[in-house]
């Protein structure tokens, strides 16, 4: 196996969270500039209604924001991406007899490495929690289908 294999799934992941709080945190100074720069009007439902309804799509992208830096906490936990592993655990690649592949870190999808398919999933998704502890030869079940684990690193 590529040894930088599990570090340039690290590095996907590290993207997709890092855009999802860059999304966030613009979001949420789009919302308020609007906010900011609501008219208020003769009618002052209306801009009420309107600074209302900004705040509650600021407090949205808030708890976007939130949740994508408790993925980033995640993959912090993520020490070593060089250590080679003999059971699954957090940071690993599992390598099934058959597709797809596992990234265990955080639920980013599915992700293209050197023309492979990765799974990234966390370890507290259904999948994430079959897989802990796991060992080369170990099998598991994966949409209605039986793995075997055949690498792990």
């Amino acid at each position: 196996m590529n040894p930088t294999l599990r570090q340039k799934l690290f590095s996907a992941c590290l993207d997709y969270v890092n855009l999802r709080i860059d999304t966030s945190k613009q979001a949420m100074a789009d919302a308020q500039e609007s906010a900011n720069t609501e008219e208020k009007s003769s009618a002052g439902d209306k801009y009420e209604t309107g600074r209302a309804m900004m705040q509650i799509e600021r407090d949205k992208a808030a708890q976007q924001l939130n949740e994508a830096m408790k993925l980033k906490q995640v993959l912090d936990q993520i020490n070593n991406t060089e250590v080679r592993q003999s059971v699954v655990s957090l940071g690993s690649v599992v390598i099934t007899s058959s597709a797809p592949h596992f990234y265990v870190a955080i639920s980013a999808g599915k992700i293209q490495v050197e023309g492979v398919e990765y799974i990234a999933l966390a370890p507290q998704s259904p999948i994430g929690k079959a897989l802990l502890g796991l060992k080369v030869k170990d099998t598991f079940t994966y949409n209605n289908k039986s793995c075997t684990i055949s690498e792990i690193s």
